[in-house]
């Protein structure tokens, strides 16, 4: 077990010291058309259900004008 001057909440925090590598990663391969097409569509889809969801919701969410709420407030009105 190795000698660490200030304690450490994880194992495999301190292990990680050790595996340092001075072996740079190689460069991301640039996005082909198909792949960046494939991501606008798929961005397009998730606004598309959200502003379907937001479409489809508000009406839900208010509270219609009924007639038997204003028959029970004549009723109070007239004892």
């Amino acid at each position: 077990m190795s000698l660490r001057r200030e304690p450490v909440p994880f194992a495999f925090l301190a292990e990680a010291d050790r595996f340092r590598s001075n072996v740079t990663p190689p460069p991301p391969e640039p996005l082909s058309a198909g792949r960046i097409a494939g991501r606008c569509l798929l961005g397009l889809t998730i606004v598309a259900g959200l502003v379907g969801s937001l479409v489809l919701g508000i009406p839900a969410l208010t509270v219609p004008d009924s007639p038997t709420g204003t028959q029970q407030s004549q009723v109070a009105h007239d004892r």
